[in-house]
């Protein structure tokens, strides 16, 4: 069976959903794809996340990844909302899910590294009902 695509969306695909992307590839590349994407794109990835996913896990977001709008995304089964205070996009998918993330953007390493912290654990969740047919049923 094909890897269902999962995206992961917040208006500027600047910080949240682009950690999601990097760690969805990094913990459950062998169960889902991962994409991330937003209503406006940022001229460069939030550097403290970029900073601190490169301190962590070893990977350099800024090397595979970039802000990127939603029609760029490909047809997607799974969509993610970060948590958008505002009017949270909407695409065609088979499942939704919102997980409610504050932004950490401005703020100090300590809200970053809760942030990624959660963003690790629900990568993992995710995978675990995925794997589990648990989604779609």
């Amino acid at each position: 069976m094909e890897k269902p695509k999962v995206a992961f969306i917040c208006v500027h695909n600047s910080c949240r959903s682009q950690i999601a992307e990097a760690l969805g590839k990094y913990l459950a590349a062998d169960v889902f794809e991962s994409f991330s994407a937003g209503t406006e794109t940022v001229p460069q990835i939030n550097q403290d996340a970029v900073r601190l996913i490169k301190e962590i896990y070893q990977i350099d977001m800024e090397e595979t990844q970039s802000s990127k709008l939603l029609s760029e995304l490909p047809q997607v089964d799974i969509v993610i909302t970060m948590g958008c205070n505002v009017n949270c996009p909407v695409i065609p998918c088979k499942y939704r899910e919102d997980w409610g993330l504050d932004d950490p953007t401005g703020k100090e390493d300590a809200e970053f590294l809760k942030i990624i912290h959660l963003i690790h654990d629900n990568i993992l969740n995710l995978s675990e009902r995925i794997s589990k047919n648990e989604l779609f049923s």
